[in-house]
């Protein structure tokens, strides 16, 4: 008997984990139609939706889930881990097979396993309860593409942000002054260490320079990998403060790992920026710059902290270039 509940054993484990593995290939294949849908309907934004973004994980989540404990029979270990083997899985295969850049799946990843998460609890409590099992997977999976019809009907809120750092630098408004119209020879190991810049990849600046003088002049920018664009100038106050207007036409000759990350889409434009200074001691003056941005995402508001982080990221490596340039001087 012990040899006969031996094989029964190794056979229901057997069964039990080509089901899953069965389910992750039929989650997986799902997921990736579902994802050329959205590229050949939106190509510049189908997957900034609420249906990619939310619905989705918590849809593949689920079904994978259930189809993995039929019997609900499974502990509440099992459905809190799911979700981050699944989705994880996903976003990683996403880079190379589908060309996502680092910074899209960086961003993806807590809403798709937060979402995730809500999928395989909401299968656990049901668990038991959702009658014919086909029926139940059949009608997760669906969620996804009647949210895609659905979603068109449904306004998007506008938003708008700004992002400000400040720095003390140990020199004058007088001295500081030119470096805020340019720098057109930065050198590599200037400015400081960030995540957004040296993990995950945002071109750092190489140059910057002035046409002209004044209000209707334009600052050139050149942050390498062919990313090239103009601020025109709508600010200008010479010992106190520099403003513009970002330009970015030509995004086409961006050589850019993250295309859904254009600073000017039609869901994200990063719109003005500019530096202001405000002495406060003899040699010693607050450097500020500020950057505006307009988004019109399903979820504005975790946008906005991703907005933050990343801006934040690449204004301290520009003040933190400004003032190493301002003091060795």
């Amino acid at each position: 008997m012990s040899d006969i509940d031996d094989r029964i054993a190794v056979d229901t484990t057997r069964t039990a984990t080509l089901r899953i593995l069965g389910a992750i290939g039929t989650a997986f294949a799902f997921a990736l139609g579902v994802y050329l849908l959205l590229e050949a309907v939106q190509p510049d934004g189908g997957l900034v939706s609420f249906s990619f973004l939310l619905v989705l994980p918590a849809a593949i989540t689920a079904f994978v889930t259930y189809v993995g404990d039929p019997m609900a029979r499974r502990n509440r270990a099992y459905y809190l881990t799911m979700p981050l083997w699944l989705l994880g899985a996903v976003m990683l295969i996403s880079i190379p097979v589908l060309r996502e850049g680092i910074i899209c799946v960086v961003m993806l990843a807590p809403l798709w396993i937060a979402s995730g998460m809500a999928g395989a609890y909401l299968t656990y409590r049901l668990r038991g309860r959702a009658g014919d099992g086909g029926t139940y997977c059949m009608a997760v999976l669906a969620l996804p593409l009647i949210a895609m019809q659905v979603e068109p009907m449904i306004p998007v809120q506008q938003a708008t942000a700004t992002v400000s750092r400040s720095v003390i630098v140990n020199a004058s408004p007088a001295d500081i002054w030119p470096l805020l119209r340019g720098i057109p020879d930065v050198r590599p190991g200037e400015g400081a260490w960030t995540v957004t810049q040296d993990v995950l990849g945002v071109p750092r600046p190489i140059g910057a320079y002035m046409l002209g003088e004044g209000v209707g002049a334009t600052r050139m920018a050149n942050w390498g990998r062919q990313v090239r664009f103009r601020e025109h100038i709508v600010d200008w106050q010479p010992g106190r403060s520099i403003g513009w207007r970002f330009d970015f036409r030509g995004l086409d000759a961006w050589q850019f790992t993250d295309r859904h990350l254009m600073p000017d889409s039609r869901y994200f434009k990063v719109t003005t920026g500019g530096y202001r200074m405000e002495p406060v001691a003899p040699g010693r003056t607050r450097v500020t710059i500020d950057t505006r941005y307009w988004m019109q995402t399903p979820v504005n508001a975790y946008s906005r902290l991703w907005g933050e982080i990343f801006l934040g990221d690449i204004e301290n490596n520009l003040l933190a270039l400004i003032r190493q340039r301002a003091e060795r001087s």
